[in-house]
C-alpha cells in the first residue's frame, strides 16, 4: 500500500515497548492521527527532531484499515520550535496548545481553519512574550470549534451587552448582564471585550509588536479556559501551569 503524505503538526509523544513512540499529529489532510513510529529512540535517520512537539512536518505514513494506529514511516522538518530559544515560558505556552488541539480536535476529521490557525500562531510563538498568541489562539480555537458564545449579548434576557458591565460563571454558557449575573460570577472588562472583536478582524501577526503584559486579557483567557473545559468535562494541565507560573 502507497504511503500516504501530508503536513502535520505534532502534538504528543508517548514512549512504547524499548524503541518505539506513539506519535499524535495533527494532520492537513486527516485531522488527528494517532500511529507508531517503529525504533524511532534509535532511528536519528528517519526521524532525528521530527517527533518534538508542535514541530512542522511533512509526515509518510500508512494507515491498515481496522486499525486504530497508522504505521509512521518518515517525517521531514518544515519548521521546528526549536530553531528559537524555549524559555520555559514559551515551552508551557507550547504545551498548552498541543494540549489544546490534542483534547478538542476529534480523530481523523480534517479541519484546514485550525491547522492555519496553528501554524499562524507559532510563527509568532518564537521568545518569551506569550500572552497575546496564547490568547489569540485560545479565542479563535474555542470559535472555531463552536463552543464561543455571542460575547455582546446577556445569555439570561438577550440585553445588549456593548458598554455595560458583564460577567461570566464556570457554569454558565456565556455572559450575563449585572441584573441577570449568578453568585460567584466574575467580570469581563468591556476592554477584553473590544480586543476579543479586534482579535476577530484582525492577523495574529498584527500584534506582534503590541505589548501584552499578563493582566491584558486575563479575564477573557480565564472565560475562554472555563468554557473549553466545561465542554470537554476535565481540568487543562497547561491552562493551571500557564496562570499560575511566572511567565
Amino acid at each position: 500500500m502507497a504511503l500516504r503524505e501530508s503536513e502535520a503538526i505534532v502534538l504528543r509523544t508517548y514512549p512504547m515497548r524499548e524503541a518505539d513512540l506513539l506519535v499524535i499529529l495533527f494532520t492537513r489532510a486527516e485531522g488527528k492521527v494517532r500511529g507508531v513510529a517503529r525504533s524511532a529512540k534509535k532511528s536519528k535517520r528517519r526521524f532525528g527532531g521530527a517527533l518534538e512537539p508542535l514541530t512542522y512536518v511533512r509526515a509518510f505514513y500508512d494507515v491498515k484499515e481496522g486499525q486504530e494506529l497508522a504505521r509512521l514511516d518518515a517525517c521531514d522538518v518544515l519548521e521546528s520550535p526549536l530553531a528559537s530559544e524555549v524559555s520555559y515560558a514559551r515551552a508551557v505556552a507550547l504545551g498548552h496548545i498541543a494540549e489544546l488541539l490534542d483534547e478538542l480536535l476529534p480523530d481523523r476529521e480534517a479541519n484546514d481553519a485550525i491547522f492555519r490557525l496553528t501554524l499562524s500562531v507559532l510563527h509568532v510563538l518564537t521568545g518569551p512574550e506569550v500572552w497575546m498568541p496564547v490568547t489569540y489562539f485560545e479565542l479563535w480555537l474555542t470559535r472555531l470549534v463552536g463552543f464561543l458564545p455571542e460575547l455582546s449579548e446577556c445569555i439570561v434576557c438577550g440585553r445588549n451587552l456593548n458598554g455595560s458591565r458583564a460577567y461570566f460563571h464556570a457554569l454558565a454558557d456565556g455572559l450575563m448582564c449585572a441584573d441577570d449575573e449568578r453568585l460567584a460570577s466574575s467580570e469581563m472588562s468591556s476592554e477584553s471585550r473590544a480586543l476579543a472583536a479586534q482579535m476577530f478582524r484582525t492577523p495574529v501577526e498584527n500584534f506582534a509588536r503590541t505589548p501584552w503584559p499578563k493582566a491584558q486579557c486575563a479575564d477573557l483567557r480565564k472565560f475562554l479556559v472555563q468554557t473549553l473545559q466545561r465542554h470537554i468535562e476535565k481540568k487543562l494541565v497547561t491552562a493551571g501551569m500557564l496562570e499560575k507560573g511566572e511567565l
